[in-house]
């Protein structure tokens, strides 16, 4: 998102990608908030429907039966069809997604823009190092043909919440194991049964149990279809798991213990097989069926990680996304945190607002954001023990934050406009998820 930004304004970017090849659909679904929504508005030339209105939202009893039902309207997405529709719009990417590109003209490429800039999308590179020597940044970087370094005006670091940049330069900042993980898979719509689908009607579906709770919503299917049939389920399905039994769950066919997350296609079987056995005993019959026939489930740990600084080097390294904060996925705003930093960091860019100013607003946000998410982490997880500290804090930061907003107003305080330190050549490294 930060590319496209700054490519619009006329800088040149240069993106790190550390994947090798293609990406293919990783399975995820994405809730595309308020702040994804203004920056599409704001930077997509493609102008294609790209994501699946959910009306409201419903919750489940045992017997599958709508208990509860809240009137909150989303639009859902899936990871890659938003990541081949940024790609059109940084590099003109063209794929199945985003067959046709439109013709790029000024007025398309914002009114702010005095020229656009030259857009670089680098595979297979993998950032080892950054470095600041006289006012300019080094990147160096390994990959399969041995590596190399790249100098620039400004380095974002967009690289997760995992960090590779964060680690070199904050190794303290570690990712920490909260006592639950997230079982997520994906389902083709026309090989649902007819009365799942009746029951989940295009609606954001909870069911919470003891101890566990289970979620699904839709997504554009295969080349981004949002044809009925075409479409996907895509659940998340938490469960409280020991550091023994996590142990177990993330270890692959190869006998690899990954760190985080079990990748799609890595999960043993016997592993794998317990848990449809446990989706059958415990899950209403509609979301049982969803994994008993999803075919590539993958495994994600649940982790809290301290935010950061962030910027390093006088302004001249930027965390951004989930680098700088990382939430429980429960507040379904990661993406909507990286979209918020780049339509901030606009602002940065042409003088409206000062780099001070824009890590206060970025710091708020975490600050708020992480707290929710782990109050909700808590309630639905049923850690009763847990949860009145975790409302406590999260109503504390957001009346500090009130009160600084009512009575104080908003810190402006900077030397200067990080735009007047930065000509018009930029690189940028970025790891889109």
């Amino acid at each position: 998102m930060h590319g496209i930004v700054l490519k619009r304004l006329g800088h040149n970017v240069h993106i790190l990608e550390r994947d090798s090849s293609a990406l293919h659909s990783r399975g995820a679904g994405i809730t595309a908030m308020e702040n994804v929504e203004a920056f599409f508005n704001a930077y997509d030339v493609v102008k294609r429907p790209w994501s699946i209105i959910s009306p409201n939202m419903q919750f489940l009893s045992r017997k599958a039966e709508v208990v509860k039902t809240w009137n909150m309207e989303l639009h859902m997405t899936s990871w890659t069809t938003l990541y081949y529709r940024l790609r059109a719009n940084f590099d003109g990417l063209q794929s199945k997604y985003c067959p046709e590109l439109p013709t790029m003209t000024p007025e398309r490429e914002g009114a702010l823009a005095d020229g656009v800039g030259k857009a670089k999308y680098d595979q297979g590179k993998t950032v080892t190092d950054v470095k600041e020597t006289n006012g300019t940044m080094t990147v160096l970087f390994s990959s399969m043909d041995g590596g190399g370094s790249i100098e620039a005006d400004l380095v974002i670091a967009a690289d997760g919440p995992s960090s590779t940049i964060r680690q070199i330069v904050q190794p303290e900042v570690q990712r920490k194991y909260v006592g639950y993980v997230a079982w997520r898979g994906t389902v083709v719509e026309k090989e649902v049964s007819e009365a799942t689908k009746g029951v989940f009607r295009e609606r954001l579906t909870y069911y919470r149990m003891s101890g566990s709770h289970i979620l699904l919503y839709l997504i554009p299917g295969e080349n981004g279809s949002l044809e009925p049939g075409e479409r996907v389920l895509n659940y998340v399905w938490y469960t409280c798991e020991s550091e023994e039994k996590l142990d177990q769950i993330l270890t692959n066919t190869n006998a690899h213990r990954h760190h985080v997350t079990l990748p799609a296609g890595e999960i043993r079987e016997e592993v794998w097989a317990k848990q449809v056995e446990r989706a059958v005993n415990d899950l209403p019959t509609p979301f049982a069926e969803l994994v008993q026939k999803t075919t590539q489930p993958f495994v994600q740990a649940i982790t809290d990680v301290t935010s950061g600084p962030p910027s390093f080097f006088n302004g001249k390294l930027i965390f951004v996304g989930d680098a700088l904060a990382a939430f429980r996925p429960h507040v379904a705003c990661s993406t909507n945190q990286a979209a918020l930093h780049a339509l901030l960091f606009e602002k940065v860019m042409t003088g409206a607002m000062t780099l001070q100013e824009w890590e206060d607003q970025s710091l708020q946000y975490a600050q708020v954001t992480s707290l929710l998410s782990v109050v909700l982490g808590n309630m639905n997880q049923s850690d009763f023990w847990s949860l009145p500290a975790s409302v406590f804090w999260f109503g504390r930061a957001w009346i500090m934050q009130w009160i600084r907003k009512r009575w104080l107003g908003v810190s402006a305080e900077a030397p200067h406009s990080l735009a007047r330190r930065i000509p018009t050549s930029v690189s940028s490294i970025m790891k889109f998820r």
